[in-house]
C-alpha cells in the first residue's frame, strides 16, 4: 500500500516537472521564431497570424519598453533640471 502511494507520488511530480518543461519549450519557439521588430502593412498579415495570446504579450512587451525608456527620460530631464536650478540658485546667492 505504502509503495504504490510512493510510486503514484513520483509519477505526479514527474508529469508536473514534464508539464513545466514542454511550456517552456513551447514559449521559446514561438518567441524565437516569431519575433518582430515594428509592424507596417508589410507585415500585417504575420501579426495577424499571431495568436491573441501572442499579440497580447508583444504588446505587453512593447508597452513596458516604452514605459522604461520613458522613466530613463523623465529621470535625466529631472537631473538636468536639478544642476539649472542649483546653477541658478548660485548665481542669485553672488549677485545679493
Amino acid at each position: 500500500m505504502l509503495f504504490n502511494l510512493i510510486i503514484i507520488i513520483i509519477f505526479i511530480i514527474i508529469f508536473f516537472y514534464l508539464k513545466k518543461l514542454l511550456k517552456s519549450i513551447r514559449k521559446k519557439k514561438v518567441f524565437k521564431s516569431k519575433k518582430f521588430i515594428t509592424f507596417n502593412k508589410k507585415n500585417l498579415n504575420n501579426w495577424m497570424n499571431l495568436t491573441k495570446k501572442e499579440r497580447y504579450n508583444l504588446s505587453k512587451k512593447e508597452s513596458i519598453d516604452y514605459m522604461d525608456k520613458r522613466k530613463n527620460l523623465l529621470s535625466e530631464i529631472r537631473e538636468e533640471y536639478k544642476k539649472i536650478s542649483k546653477v541658478n540658485f548660485e548665481k542669485g546667492k553672488k549677485e545679493k
